[in-house]
């Protein structure tokens, strides 16, 4: 009499895996969403000649070419069980966020310039306070998740993303400040001075980005490290 062994199928993904899914749902969603922002930002921005706004849109682009990169990583990482060092596409991702950082930087930089020397004002800025107070909530709920999803898969990378969304909530804060502000007292100058003080992170994350594709872990925010071999 022969005994047919039993196997048991379990469909069931591992932790590991749904968290992995999990993290590239939030790099999926990010993109989706600076996208969305972008438009909306730029859009507005452009018909109420608003700086500041405008400026935030186009981060939000760059933004977005970020997140593909992080998109890349995870999926990457699902394949190769967790590998942490960037390969030559991530690298890629980094060098063009950073260089189109440094660009919107000084387009900024010349604009705010310019729109403080010839006392500009915008139509109005209501679009900035909305845009900037759903982007301050929306990034929390960001770092929120991926710092669970970065500490359960004991991810530095994902951990970064979670302070670059950090960073994020520092511009929508410019952007709010500034905007408010005009509204309150209808002083034009404001809205350069928002413009002005993006370019400053602009520069900062353009910075990090570089050091990221070098190999030097940022994260975004604080002080940086190279990456062990």
């Amino acid at each position: 009499m022969t005994t047919e062994a039993v196997t048991h199928h379990d469909d069931t993904p591992t932790d590991l895996e749904r968290w992995r899914r999990y993290a590239e749902w939030l790099a999926l969603f990010t993109i989706v969403y600076n996208l969305i922002e972008g438009v909306l930002s730029v859009w507005m921005g452009a018909g109420d000649e608003t700086l500041a706004l405008f400026g935030f849109g186009v981060d939000s682009f760059v933004e977005m070419i970020s997140g593909i990169g992080i998109l890349h990583m995870i999926r990457r990482q699902r394949a190769a069980d967790g590998d942490e060092s960037p390969d030559h596409f991530e690298q890629t991702a980094l060098r063009i966020t950073g260089w189109a950082m440094m660009l919107l930087a000084a387009g900024l930089v010349a604009t705010g310039v310019l729109s403080l020397y010839e006392q500009h004002a915008p139509h109005a800025t209501w679009w900035g306070v909305g845009i900037s107070s759903v982007s301050i909530l929306t990034m929390w709920a960001l770092i929120w998740a991926k710092r669970r999803v970065g500490h359960a898969l004991n991810s530095p990378a994902m951990l970064a993303d979670a302070k670059c969304n950090l960073a994020c909530v520092q511009f929508s804060v410019v952007l709010l400040l500034s905007s408010g502000l005009y509204e309150w007292t209808g002083v034009g100058g404001f809205d350069a001075v928002g413009a002005l003080l993006i370019a400053l992170l602009c520069v900062r994350e353009g910075r990090e980005s570089f050091n990221e594709a070098k190999g030097i872990r940022c994260g975004c925010h604080g002080g940086c490290e190279t990456k062990d071999a």
